[in-house]
């Protein structure tokens, strides 16, 4: 997960976020956070472990920070499964988190390494708790529950996005909002959940008229990205959809992908899998130099990448760049398949 570095958050910004101790020499211009780790510890805010790119960045959050149930007595079958990760950024330094609290049913078996525990149930509707991080002052603020339940794991779409009040200069508000389909109302419609701290509750809009071209469901796995006062809402085989959640009532609109970049709608459970497994991995949507890119990375040999830039009119892509990659290891032949090149990150600078 990317995050630029705070180049001065208002010391007045909505939800009292602290200004971020951007101006120190020893910050890199962005980092990448590859873990978000829970620890013992008593102090009052998170730290950040930063590495220049393209080493990576780890985010440390004291447990007690976090709302998170009691761990289950050592000898008896069930354990916790606790964990946090960085959802979204809003592109200026700000991170939505999410902190997971499951259980499993884990007891303890003969084997022949010896006595292990072996993992036979999970909770799939887990808790969860939400919240907006300045990973540069610490500062950690929770979201209030969703219609006052942890149980939201299905929601998972969640971006926030920042703004200045004078359309300029440090940003003063943040809005955390999140786009599904309405399917409790007429089919072609979606709804959102936002959070503006100026009200301090969950507020739901319903019937947003779907700009979608076709009747096919958004397959959403890719991290909602912050771009061009918007949110937008990936799918990796298709398009995107996006949208300002500061307006009252916010207009949609769809963006298709490089038109030989979309796939097909998947018919089997076999098709459907291989559309996810290229989320983030071989196609990449992200914000660099201030333009909306599409990359995409062949998985065949020569693996071919290729890099587009959304157009001035946000309809249509250009290729900018295009090149062949070598495999990470050539001495194996045919190389297996961790030796093929993935995409990372898209450099939000170059």
């Amino acid at each position: 997960m990317l995050f630029r570095r705070i180049l001065g958050l208002s010391a007045t910004v909505s939800g009292r976020l602290r200004r971020g101790l951007s101006t120190a020499a020893s910050h890199p211009p962005w980092a990448m956070i590859y873990r978000t780790e829970l620890v013992k510890s008593p102090a009052p805010g998170t730290s950040i472990q930063l590495g220049a790119p393209p080493r990576a960045s780890t985010l440390f959050v004291p447990d007690h920070l976090v709302d998170l149930r009691p761990c289950p007595d050592p000898d008896s079958d069930i354990v916790a499964f606790q964990g946090g990760m960085v959802s979204a950024t809003s592109g200026d330094g700000l991170l939505l988190l999410d902190f997971t609290d499951a259980r499993g049913t884990a007891p303890i078996v003969d084997t022949p390494g010896g006595r292990c525990r072996k993992l036979i149930g999970l909770d799939l509707d887990p808790d969860v708790t939400r919240f907006v991080c300045n990973p540069l002052s610490g500062q950690l603020l929770r979201l209030p529950d969703i219609d006052g339940t942890k149980k939201t794991a299905s929601s998972n779409n969640f971006g926030i996005l920042t703004r200045s009040a004078h359309g300029h200069g440090p940003p003063d508000r943040y809005v955390v909002a999140e786009l599904s389909d309405d399917r409790d109302a007429e089919e072609g419609s979606f709804v959102m959940r936002r959070f503006p701290p100026e009200t301090g509750v969950w507020e739901k809009l319903v019937g947003l008229p779907s700009p979608l071209p076709l009747p096919r469901r958004m397959d959403i796995y890719h991290e909602v990205l912050a771009f061009a006062g918007r949110l937008w809402w990936v799918d990796l085989s298709w398009g995107a959809v996006s949208a300002d959640p500061f307006s009252d009532r916010p207009e949609l609109s769809f963006v298709e992908l490089p038109s030989a970049s979309v796939l097909p709608v998947p018919s089997t459970i076999a098709e459907y899998d291989a559309a996810r497994e290229v989320q983030g991995v071989y196609r990449r949507l992200g914000v660099s130099e201030g333009r909306l890119r599409y990359v995409e990375l062949s998985q065949k040999m020569p693996f071919l990448l290729s890099s587009f830039v959304l157009d001035e009119d946000g309809r249509s892509w250009t290729l900018e760049h295009q090149m062949a990659l070598g495999v990470l290891w050539e001495k194996i032949d045919p190389p297996p398949e961790e030796h093929y090149p993935r995409i990372g990150v898209v450099d939000p600078l170059n």
